[in-house]
């Protein structure tokens, strides 16, 4: 039986965030020289950044984010935070090796092509988040692609990757608000897309989009 690939990590967001002390802990260990615990870190954050990198690279993905790991364990014990900030380092160093790539092919993002998967993002469960979920991962990409490139790479950080918007921004260089906005906007876009009645939520209210998660330095 083939196994799914999928976009997204394949669960809630604070899934994701509630295992940052552990994977604080395993990027700790590895910089000790523990490869078990270099494996664990892998474990964890591959998901994610693989979704991100789809939606950046389309069947580059893979490629990318193999140069991008090697990488990760070259510089591992130049960085410094917990395992939120260890998440961002990780975004920033794929998305500086996918805009290498993009800039090496003169294309836009592409998308990829993978008609079975499930697209399955972790986050609030706004309308435009639930519509994707069902959708193929086709054309979730589809969809991801008709957005102006800084809310569809925000939308990425933040459900995909499950950065909070302080880390999302430090991985594009903006400020958090701005990142904030890019998301609402980006997600309020997805649900016209779908045909989706309701908001995905102010940026800045309690609770919805602009809501913080997970934080953490980085180097």
């Amino acid at each position: 039986m083939r196994r799914e690939k999928r976009l997204g990590q394949g669960g809630e967001p604070r899934r994701a965030q509630a295992r940052d002390g552990e994977l604080g802990a395993a990027v700790a260990r590895a910089q000790e020289g523990d490869e078990a615990a270099f494996a664990v870190a892998y474990r964890l954050v591959q998901p994610g950044l693989l979704g991100y990198l789809r939606g950046l690279v389309g069947d580059e993905a893979e490629d990318v984010a193999s140069d991008a790991w090697l990488e990760i364990a070259r510089d591992l014990g130049r960085f410094r935070g917990d395992g939120a900030g260890f998440r961002g380092w990780t975004a920033t160093i794929a998305r500086h090796r996918a805009l290498d790539l993009l800039r090496r092919q003169k294309v836009r993002p592409q998308q990829a092509v993978l008609e079975t998967d499930v697209f399955e993002l972790p986050g609030g469960r706004d309308a435009a988040e639930q519509a994707l979920e069902a959708l193929s991962t086709e054309r979730a990409l589809a969809l991801l692609e008709s957005l102006p490139r800084d809310q569809r790479e925000a939308v990425l950080l933040r459900v995909v990757v499950g950065l909070d918007a302080p880390a999302a921004a430090r991985v594009l260089g903006k400020r958090p608000g701005a990142v904030r906005t890019a998301a609402y906007r980006g997600l309020k876009r997805l649900a016209r897309e779908i045909g989706e009645p309701g908001d995905p939520g102010d940026p800045g209210a309690p609770g919805g989009f602009g809501g913080e998660g997970a934080g953490g330095g980085q180097g």
